[in-house]
């Protein structure tokens, strides 16, 4: 598959929400990555759906929407209302994750599944068939700015085995502390997606950086 970059908006300066959009349109990213959190399944709160709504009219890319919330069930049909091409949810959140995988996909738009580092990758692989796309977290989902946690790629080799069995279509993204020093490492596992917020946005030349993701 194609590299991707999914520049995570956590990271993205706020008061410039309309330019940060602007320069990612003009970048080689091929997603953006926006990170919504609910203050109950991880301890922070990020932001709803006005922001969202926001970057839907600025963002020319497809929005990776990665939702930290519990019963995300009770809000799919809102998110495909507001912008998401891609919707991912957390496996340890659902209470039936198969029933949010429908739910996803009957509002036309692509369904992912996450897991933070404490999961076991085998805990996807009942729904890695049902979807399009398969989030391996290396840090543990709730803040932008972690440190890569190392046992990453042995978790990310596991899951391209599995999914290059069942599902050889689904997107394996990785997302926490990718930078230029493990970026290629994560391509070369096998690993399609990146999610990349600090070493985008807060760079000197954030174009650059992404460019440097890409091709490191």
């Amino acid at each position: 598959m194609q590299r991707i970059i999914s520049p995570s908006l956590l990271a993205a300066d706020f008061g410039n929400l309309q330019s940060e959009c602007e320069m990612i349109n003009r970048s080689e990213a091929g997603w953006l990555h926006i990170d919504v959190m609910d203050g109950v399944f991880v301890p922070n709160i990020s932001f709803g759906f006005p922001v969202m709504e926001a970057v839907r009219r600025h963002c020319t890319k497809p929005l990776d929407v990665h939702i930290m919330i519990t019963h995300p069930e009770r809000y799919v049909q809102r998110f495909a209302q507001a912008g998401a091409d891609t919707l991912t949810f957390h496996c340890e959140a659902a209470d039936n994750p198969c029933e949010v995988i429908g739910l996803i996909r009957a509002e036309g738009i692509h369904p992912g599944i996450a897991i933070n580092p404490d999961i076991p990758v085998k805990a996807l692989e009942p729904y890695v068939e049902s979807v399009d796309l398969v989030l391996l977290m290396s840090v543990f989902a709730g803040y932008g700015g972690q440190k890569f946690i190392e046992d990453s790629y042995g978790r990310l080799a596991e899951l391209v085995a599995m999914v290059r069995r069942i599902n050889p279509r689904c997107h394996v993204e990785v997302d926490g502390g990718i930078n230029k020093q493990n970026a290629g490492k994560l391509f070369e596992l096998g690993a399609d997606v990146l999610v990349a917020g600090s070493s985008v946005f807060r760079a000197d030349d954030p174009m650059q950086a992404i460019h440097e993701l890409l091709n490191n």
